[in-house]
Parts: C-alpha cells; structure tokens; sequence
C-alpha cells in the first residue's frame, strides 16, 4: 500500500488531469475524483498506471455523504491521504441580475461548499497522524472579483477566505493549508470564448501569453513538497501579472 496518496477533484479537467499527472510524478498514489467526466478520468488513470499509482473515484461533490463516503473508501483502497487538492468548479458568464437562484446555489455548492466538504471529511485522518497539506485552487476573481461573473467572484473568494482561516485552526496539527489562484489558463473554459477573445486576453498579460495546466500544476506541486512546509495561508497567485 502506498505510504502517500493525493486526492485531486476535478481531475477529469485541464488543470485538474496535469495536477495529478504532476502529483503522480512526484510520488504520490493519486485519487482521480470525476463526476461527470468518467472517460477522461479513466484517460488520466491509464496514463499515471505507466509509471505510477492512479484510481478513479466518481463523487458528486455537492453531496456531503458521497464526498465522506468517497475519502473512505480513498484510504482503504489507495493508502493514507497526506495531501488534498480542491480543484473541481464550474464557471459561468451572467449579468447579476440575471443570475438565477438555481445558478447561485450549483455555484456555490460545487466552487465553494464542494471544498469545504472536502477539507472537512479528510482533515479527521490528517488531525490523526499531524501532518497534511490542503491547497485549494481559487480564481484571480476571487482576489479582485469580475464583472458578469459576481456569483463565480463571490464563491472563489470563499475559498480564499475558507484557506487563511482553516490554516490557522489546523496549524498546529502539522497541517498547512495554501491556495493557488489562477489567471487566465488555456482550458476549454477559456478556448471556447474564442481566438479573437483569447488574443486581447493575451494583450492583457505582461508576460504575453495565456497560462497552461502545467504553471498551476507546478504550482500545487510545489506547495505540496516539503519545500514550502513554512508556508500557510497563502494564495500564491499564478497569473502572469495579470493582476499585481
């Protein structure tokens, strides 16, 4: 059994397939969490078993007693989780006033509460053993906010509010908790607002280029080493200056 296991939700995604392709790179047996991407989570498993240790795990993050059952079943059948990554979200473009009820409640039960049931359903295992890290990945709306996407703002900013307070409840358990906030990353969120979009984007960012899944990933795997165990609280912003 493995002696270190990350969980990554969303992995089925951009960022969240590198992340764990990454995590898998550094050693780590790696918890694939998908809800609805199951072939390309099962894509991303194939391709960490070459060289590593990957499962896929469907979970509906929105629903506490799947997320609890789900870090369960994590620690029998891949080992001790040491690390865990909140990735998973969705996005949406809306004027504020049309944003629906429905739309605020699915934003933020997956982009913020998902998180939180996360962070809470692991956190017994790592209390146990004193050590763990958590790193949430948040949105330079979160930090800045963005217009036509207050609810998307509003949830991302809890995240970032959730790690600074959650860093410092679980300090002294050997438990760090960081986030990383992302510019703009070339997904298929992004490309789907079209070239013409993405080039004044591009205008937009002093190193002139858009980011890729691997800058977060590097990201998170620098967080998640050793190198950064005097860091806690922190949004490590990976944007290109995009925002300073």
């Amino acid at each position: 059994m493995a002696l270190k296991t990350a969980i990554v939700t969303g992995a089925s995604g951009g960022i969240g397939a590198e992340t764990a392709i990454q995590l898998a790179r550094d050693g780590y047996s790696v918890a694939v969490i998908f809800n609805n991407g199951e072939e390309k989570a099962n894509t991303v498993v194939k391709s960490i078993n070459s060289f590593g240790k990957a499962k896929a795990f469907k979970c509906d993050i929105k629903d506490s007693a799947q997320v609890n059952f789900t870090v369960d079943l994590i620690e029998k059948e891949l080992g001790c989780v040491s690390v865990l990554i909140n990735n998973a979200g969705i996005a949406q473009q809306k004027l504020f006033t049309d944003i629906t009820d429905i739309d605020w409640h699915n934003m933020i039960e997956t982009d913020l509460s998902g998180a939180f049931y996360f962070c809470r359903a692991v956190l017994p295992y790592m209390i146990n053993r004193k050590s763990g890290k958590i790193i949430n990945i948040a949105s330079m709306w979160g930090e800045t906010g963005g217009s036509c996407e207050v609810h998307y703002s509003a949830a991302k900013s809890g995240v970032i509010g959730l790690t600074k307070a959650l860093a410092k409840e679980v300090s002294l358990s050997g438990i760090t908790v960081n986030c990383v906030s992302p510019g703009v990353i070339k997904t298929d969120m992004v490309t789907r607002l079209g070239q013409e979009t993405m080039n004044l984007l591009k205008e937009e960012i002093p190193l002139n280029r858009l980011g890729t899944p691997n800058d977060i990933a590097n990201a998170v795997s620098f967080l998640a080493s050793d190198k950064a165990s005097y860091i806690t609280g922190q949004v490590l912003s990976v944007n290109g200056g995009i925002i300073i």
